[in-house]
């Protein structure tokens, strides 16, 4: 049965395309043997093929050129710029209700701020500041030494964590190591809790 299959006469006549939708032709091109059919696409492939390059340069257009549609990177910058008026607002609100007084008397003496505080610390200030707040790998100053470079009030010591090394300042010797503005990560009411525990650290600094 292979064998007349193999046997019989090729049916398909030899063209370089069909020219008719239902068509199959031979393409007159053959190479090693190998030869290839051809037959026309039906019309509501090509349509849909044809419609969708015009509306991909009508897209490119209207994306690119006009505005009109916003690109991923212009999403993604209004999405920042709100995250960044958002803390803005946040920081004016917890500014406009803290200053040194509450911090000493009020947050460093709330158990649970200061928890809130340490478990903060934990996380974004032990590594260069230890465990102990006494930075004993120098990756950082010691919080407990009674020397505040920047400020020895609380309000500044919030200063500088939420805003990071002022640009001034020549960092750590001899590293040059500076503190990241940590307001960009953190809300200014984690940052006030973290200020409270360390004030709870210094006691003899911050007596009231």
């Amino acid at each position: 049965m292979e064998d007349s299959k193999e046997q019989e006469p090729n049916k398909y006549r030899r063209a370089g395309y069909a020219s008719k939708e239902g068509e199959v032709v031979m393409r007159e091109h053959e190479y090693d043997g190998i030869q290839e059919l051809d037959q026309k696409l039906p019309s509501w492939w090509l349509f849909t093929l044809f419609g969708a390059i015009i509306i991909f340069f009508v897209m490119w257009y209207l994306y690119y050129d006009t505005g009109f549609v916003k690109t991923d990177q212009q999403h993604v910058e209004a999405k920042i710029a709100a995250i960044h008026t958002k803390k803005q607002e946040q920081l004016m609100e917890t500014l406009a209700t803290l200053d040194d007084d509450i911090l000493v008397t009020e947050w460093a003496k709330d158990v649970s701020i200061v928890a809130e505080g340490e478990s903060l610390y934990n996380v974004a200030c032990v590594a260069c500041h230890g465990p102990k707040l006494d930075a004993p790998m120098k990756l950082g100053l010691s919080l407990v030494d009674g020397d505040w470079k920047y400020g020895a009030k609380p309000m500044d010591i919030f200063k500088i964590i939420n805003e990071g090394t002022p640009p001034e300042s020549k960092g750590m010797e001899p590293s040059g190591g500076r503190m990241v503005p940590w307001g960009q990560t953190y809300s200014p009411d984690q940052i006030a809790k973290l200020v409270a525990f360390i004030i709870s650290k210094n006691p003899n600094d911050f007596q009231k």
